[in-house]
């Protein structure tokens, strides 16, 4: 009998120990789980190469100073309902292409003239209550004067990786993705029809030999003062190079708006004029003289009809943005039309459009990219 209290007495011992770890040992275990499940916020590194924690899932956004970005964060959402605060040459763009047209909640975000993002004014910004703000990567300052403001800035790079348009786009849908990584599916449709898209146009050009390669002068800004382009690492020169031309302005300097006069480009004598949306300008105001006092008949280019408006779809296609693999292949197209004869623009709009973001254009919207308006060149009088 005494044999069996000791052992009862020892078996409520044990258990007396046992119990309060088992008790308090599984909560503890439970709380960390939460904590990590329930995590209100994400950190991941920006394009300034900053470690930037953001709330998770954020559903308020700012983007300031990068003009194509808008157009980028409305087709990675497939809407522009998180937009809330965009520039105003970002607008202008939406307004006179297809992103106003396809998503017109765009059309109400408020916006601002922040000349590229140099001036921020983070009073008005603040009344936008942005959970992240998205800003050039390359303006320290401008991170500096957000963050001191008390808002969770991001940076998007430009000019990371050298005037790479595709390069450029698809790391920025691949931001995107890092902080929203249930949707990474988006930026990996857009990456894999990017390269694709690179590679089907390098496949007809790299056999051009140099003598033969076209000269091409990408005329960014046109007015009666003013002759712009993009020099030595700039998005002219990436162009040029991707569809295996020569951009006569990298003997010029370095720049993606780089100021040039006409005698410069009349000793260049290009073979094909490229006109961006950055500036009102046709082909046919090269043709006729009708701006300022640059005699354009001088040039080949304008002698033998070969000056084309660039595209316009989500934003301006000079610069990286959603219509870059479109872009490359109608530039290609544009400049040696031989080797892309059984390319239909209007279907690669069609089929890109509906690839990468499930949207189905109609024939007059896919037609609209490659015949934009002047009216998008107003209020553009950035690089971006």
């Amino acid at each position: 009998m005494k044999q069996i209290k000791k052992r009862l007495l020892l078996f409520v011992a044990v258990l007396a120990m046992v119990l309060p770890l088992v008790t308090f040992a599984k909560p503890t275990t439970a709380t960390t789980v939460s904590a990590a499940t329930t995590s209100k916020n994400i950190t991941v590194t920006d394009e300034a190469g900053a470690k930037v924690t953001v709330p998770k899932n954020s559903k308020r956004i700012a983007v300031v100073g990068i003009w194509p970005f808008s157009a980028v964060v409305t087709t990675f959402f497939n809407s522009a309902d998180r937009l809330v605060y965009m520039p105003e040459a970002s607008m202008t763009a939406a307004k006179n292409g297809l992103l106003g047209e396809l998503y017109p909640n765009i059309t109400k975000v408020k916006t601002v003239n922040d000349n590229g993002g140099s001036t921020i004014n983070t009073e008005e910004l603040k009344k936008s209550d942005p959970d992240i703000v998205f800003y050039p990567a390359e303006n320290p300052k401008v991170k500096q004067q957000l963050t001191q403001a008390g808002f969770n800035a991001v940076g998007v790079s430009v000019g990371k990786w050298k005037g790479n348009t595709i390069e450029t786009l698809n790391n920025w849908y691949g931001l995107l993705s890092k902080l929203y990584p249930n949707r990474q599916n988006r930026a990996k449709v857009v990456k894999n029809y990017s390269d694709k898209m690179y590679a089907r146009v390098q496949k007809q050009v790299k056999t051009i030999p140099a003598s033969k390669r076209k000269s091409v002068f990408i005329l960014h800004q046109y007015t009666a003062s003013t002759i712009t382009s993009g020099g030595k690492a700039s998005f002219a020169a990436y162009w040029a190079k991707a569809i295996g031309a020569k951009n006569v302005a990298n003997t010029a300097g370095k720049g993606n708006a780089m100021p040039v006069n006409a005698e410069q480009v009349y000793k260049w004598n290009p073979q094909v004029i490229l006109v961006t949306n950055f500036t009102t300008a046709q082909p046919s105001d090269l043709y006729n003289n009708k701006i300022g006092n640059t005699d354009w008949s001088k040039v080949q280019a304008v002698k033998n009809k070969q000056v084309y408006k660039m595209p316009l779809g989500m934003y301006r296609s000079y610069t990286p943005g959603v219509d870059t693999p479109l872009t490359l292949m109608w530039a290609a197209k544009t400049v040696y039309p031989s080797k892309f004869k059984n390319v239909n623009m209007v279907q690669e709009a069609k089929t890109y459009y509906k690839k990468a973001f499930n949207v189905t254009l109609t024939t007059k919207q896919a037609k609209a990219i490659f015949n934009p308006t002047s009216a998008a060149g107003k209020s553009a009088t950035s690089t971006n």
